[in-house]
C-alpha cells in the first residue's frame, strides 16, 4: 500500500473519531459537589423551615415612586418605530407614569401573601419558596411538583397556575402539592456570595429543598432557566426525579445541529411539515436570535457592569425587563409602538402583571445577582459537565407554544429525552407560559403526569414479572434432580 492510502485511511480514521466524539459519544454522568455558597466559612445549614411574609416598607416604595418621577427626559424614538431598537421611548413613557401613579403593589402583595411562603438555608443560602399542599379526600392522590421560573421572570409568573394545579378534577385522581421557590439571587432567596452557581448547581440546590420537605422523590416542570435547571435535575438526579416537564425543551449538541441542518435541504426529514415554520428558513431563525440576543452576550460577559445602571434606574430596570414581556410573547410586538394599548403588554398580559415582576426586582435588589445566572452558566466549566450531551432518561413531556423563542422537532428533541412521552402544540401562548396562559400550561401538566402514572404502572408491572420469572428460575435451580437408574 502507498503512502498515499496510508495517509488517506489514517486522515479517515482520524475524522471518523472526532465525529463519534463530537456527535455521538456519550460522556460520563458528572458529580456536582456540595458546595457552600453563603457568606463566611463553611458550616451547617439550620434546616428549620420559617415562615415567611411579603413585607416591603413606605420608606422603599415611596423612594421608587420619586426616582420613577425624577427620570430624565427620555429620547424620542425615530419615525415609524416600534421596538425594533429597543423599548419605545413613548410607551416607556406610559409604562412609567402608570407605575409613579397607578400601580399598586401592596394589592399584589396582599395578594401573594394568601399563598404560605416559607425561608429555609439551603448550602449556605435563605431560599425563599412557596408550598401549597391542598386539603384533599384520602381518595385523591398528591404528588409533589417543583415548578421553576427563569429570567426576568419571578414566582410571580406562578400565581395564576398555582391554584390551578392545587385544585382537584372532576376526571383526575390526584391533584399537586406545588413548591415554588424563588431561584438563588432572585426574589426573595439570598444570591451566591462566590462564583460558581450555575444551572447545574442550583439544581442539586432545589433536590435539597425538595428533600428539605420531606420529598425523596418529585416532578419537576420549568420555563426558561427553570427548564435548562430542571432537565439537568432529571440528567442527574433520575432517581431523584420521576418525571420531567417543560416548555422549553431543547437539545443543544452538535448532532441536534446537524440534524437541523439536514433538515434545511428537506424539512421533512426532521419536522412535521405544520411546524417547519417554527424551524426553516434557517436564515430567518438565524435573524431572530441575532436580534433578540444582544442582552444574552452581555449578560453572559459583563452582567454586573449593566447591573449598576438597572439597580440604580427604575426607569432602566422597567425598560430592560419589559422589553423581554413584550418582544417575548409575540414576534409582531417587536413592531408596535405602544404594545397593543396603553395597560396591556400582549393579549394575555396585563402592564400590572408586569409591573408587579419589576417591582419584586426593584424591592430585592436582585436584578444584578439575577443576570449573573448567564455569565455562571455559560461558560466552559459548565460545558465540560457534558450535561446536554447526557440523555434523560426519565418521562419527559414538552409543550411548545407558538411564540416561544426555540423550537425543536420531536425527532431532534428525542436524542437528549428519549422518554419524550408527550409533546403538545397549543394554539397560543409565548415565552411566559404560566403567566401567559396558565390553563394552558396547567392542563398539560395534568395530562403528562396521567401518562406518566400509565407509564409508571407498566414499568412496575413489568418489574414484578421479571421478578416473578427470576424467583422461579432460582427455584428450579434449588431442586434436586432425581438420581439416574443407570
Amino acid at each position: 500500500m502507498g503512502l498515499f492510502k496510508w495517509i488517506s485511511l489514517a486522515l479517515l480514521a482520524f475524522i471518523g473519531y472526532v465525529a463519534y466524539e463530537v456527535l455521538f459519544k456519550v460522556p460520563p454522568l458528572p458529580h456536582i459537589p456540595d458546595t457552600y455558597w453563603g457568606k463566611g466559612r463553611p458550616r451547617p445549614d439550620d434546616v428549620a423551615i420559617y415562615p415567611f411574609t411579603i413585607n416591603v416598607t413606605d420608606s422603599v416604595l415611596n423612594d421608587l415612586k420619586t426616582r420613577i418621577r425624577s427620570t430624565n427626559t427620555l429620547t424620542p424614538p425615530l419615525e415609524g418605530v416600534g421596538f425594533e431598537y429597543g423599548f419605545n421611548s413613548d410607551y416607556l413613557k406610559v409604562v412609567l407614569d402608570y407605575w409613579a401613579n397607578n400601580y399598586n403593589w401592596r394589592k399584589f402583595e396582599a395578594a401573594f401573601n394568601k399563598f404560605p411562603q416559607f425561608k429555609t438555608q439551603i448550602s449556605g443560602l435563605n431560599i425563599h419558596f412557596i408550598r401549597v399542599t391542598p386539603k384533599v379526600p384520602a381518595t385523591i392522590k398528591v404528588y409533589p411538583l417543583l415548578i421553576l421560573h427563569g429570567w426576568p421572570g419571578s414566582v410571580k409568573e406562578f400565581q395564576g397556575i398555582i391554584p390551578l394545579l392545587t385544585t382537584p378534577r372532576k376526571d383526575k385522581d390526584f391533584v399537586f402539592e406545588v413548591i415554588a421557590p424563588s431561584l438563588p439571587g432572585y426574589g426573595w432567596s439570598d444570591a451566591a456570595v462566590r462564583p460558581g452557581l450555575g444551572a447545574a448547581q442550583m439544581g442539586l440546590v432545589m433536590k435539597k429543598l425538595m428533600a428539605r420537605l420531606g420529598h425523596a422523590q418529585f416532578y419537576v416542570q420549568g420555563g426558561d432557566w427553570g427548564a435548562f435547571i430542571a432537565a439537568n435535575m432529571a440528567t442527574l438526579y433520575p432517581e431523584n426525579v420521576k418525571g420531567l416537564h417543560s416548555n422549553l425543551c431543547v437539545a443543544h449538541t452538535a448532532l441536534a445541529t446537524l440534524k437541523h441542518l439536514v433538515g434545511a435541504i428537506y424539512p421533512p426529514l426532521v419536522v412535521e411539515e405544520k411546524y417547519a415554520h417554527r424551524m426553516y428558513p434557517v436564515s430567518k431563525v438565524v435573524d431572530f436570535m441575532l436580534m433578540e440576543t444582544g442582552y444574552f452576550h452581555i449578560q453572559v460577559t459583563k452582567p454586573d457592569t449593566v447591573g449598576v445602571g438597572l439597580t440604580d434606574s427604575p426607569a432602566g430596570l422597567a425598560a430592560y425587563i419589559i422589553e423581554k414581556f413584550i418582544t417575548w410573547t409575540h414576534d409582531d410586538y417587536t413592531f408596535l409602538s405602544r404594545g397593543p394599548n396603553g395597560a396591556v403588554i400582549s393579549d394575555r398580559v396585563r402592564l400590572e402583571d408586569v409591573l408587579d415582576d419589576v417591582t419584586i426586582y426593584w424591592v430585592t435588589q436582585t436584578i444584578t445577582s439575577s443576570v449573573r445566572m448567564y455569565a455562571e452558566t455559560q461558560n466552559k466549566t459548565q460545558t465540560l459537565l457534558g450535561l446536554m450531551r447526557i440523555p434523560t432518561h426519565v418521562p419527559t413531556g414538552c409543550i411548545n407554544f407558538p411564540h416561544e423563542l426555540a423550537y425543536q422537532s420531536e425527532f431532534i428533541l428525542k436524542q437528549k429525552f428519549p422518554r419524550l412521552i408527550q409533546m403538545t402544540h397549543p394554539a397560543r401562548g409565548g415565552h411566559f407560559a404560566a403567566l401567559e396562559e396558565p390553563q394552558l400550561l396547567a392542563d398539560d401538566i395534568f395530562e403528562f403526569l396521567s401518562k406518566v402514572k400509565v407509564v409508571e404502572r407498566e414499568e412496575e408491572e413489568l418489574r414484578r414479572v421479571e421478578e416473578e420469572i427470576k424467583r422461579e428460575e432460582e427455584k428450579r435451580a434449588r431442586k434436586p434432580t432425581s438420581p439416574s437408574l443407570y
